[in-house]
């Protein structure tokens, strides 16, 4: 099953940053957001994974500390990313739906951009305090990590020194990187209702209302298992509570993703009829 989900991920998602590519209609804002958010879901999906399916199949669930850092930091990184893109999907949904007169010279090709960078930017950042922070204890307790992969709080509970500076730390880190984001979020789509519940056409309404129903699902699930995983102390953890709970954020909702945002999308549905037709004709000829 888990291999199953792990290629409906990969394959949907890289066939979601390949139809973004080739298809010059798609070479707008949105979907310049869209392929990011692919990416950073094959990512943080891809650095957990693997792992998981190694030591379900072939029975290796030994990791040395190195690999476990790095482990942690490519996770940490890639789910960073997703957060403060989600932030800028719904400014940008924003800007589309309230001010679509102004939406051209608001997001333009290099506020996209600089956009973009600052996500990947701040999601490396977040990463390496995290994983700093992390992996400056001491640990001279248990080597089993009570957990499919190396999450913080299983790999903080093994430490052996004093880690409530570093719980703190990483929890107004983590706190500061959510909030911000849902922040962004709430203030995008307050204004978004507010428009929608001016509109008179039944079409624009439909379409808008579509929209935002869609990414606010996907927000839901992605900020509800953060905040039930990170923003609590590790004393309060269950480590198999959040075992449960990491399976959603790490392979039910990366492979989601392409579905909930793009796959009911008109234009998207277009771009990929059209390389099926364009595949049939290479193959006939």
């Amino acid at each position: 099953m888990i291999t199953l989900i792990y290629f409906i991920n990969v394959v949907g998602n890289l066939g979601m940053i390949v139809l973004i590519l080739t298809d010059s209609r798609l070479h707008t804002p949105m979907y310049v957001f869209l392929g990011n958010l692919s990416l950073a879901d094959v990512g943080y999906s891809s650095a957990v994974t693997p792992t998981v399916m190694a030591g379900l199949h072939l029975g290796h669930k030994v990791i040395s500390y190195s690999d476990c850092a790095a482990q942690m930091f490519f996770f940490a990184a890639f789910a960073s990313v997703e957060n403060f893109l989600l932030a800028s999907m719904a400014y940008d949904r924003f800007a589309a739906v309230c001010k679509p007169l102004h939406y051209s010279t608001t997001m333009t090709t290099s506020v996209c951009a600089c956009v973009v960078i600052g996500c990947h930017v701040c999601g490396l950042l977040s990463a390496s305090i995290h994983v700093g922070e992390t992996f400056s204890l001491s640990f001279c307790k248990s080597n089993v990590v009570h957990h499919f992969f190396c999450d913080i709080p299983a790999v903080m509970s093994l430490s052996c020194s004093d880690r409530h500076v570093n719980e703190l730390v990483l929890v107004y880190v983590a706190s500061f990187n959510v909030f911000f984001a849902l922040l962004v979020i709430l203030v995008s789509y307050l204004f978004i209702f507010v428009t929608i519940l001016k509109m008179r056409s039944a079409a624009g309404y439909q379409k808008a209302l579509s929209t935002c129903a869609s990414h606010l699902t996907a927000v839901s699930i992605f900020y509800g298992t953060i905040i039930f995983m990170y923003l609590q102390p590790s004393s309060s953890h269950s480590m198999d509570t959040d075992k449960v709970a990491s399976v959603f954020y790490t392979m039910v909702i990366p492979m989601l993703n392409p579905v909930v945002y793009s796959l009911r999308n008109k234009e998207v549905k277009s771009a990929f009829k059209k390389v099926v037709l364009e595949g049939k004709f290479f193959l006939r000829f």
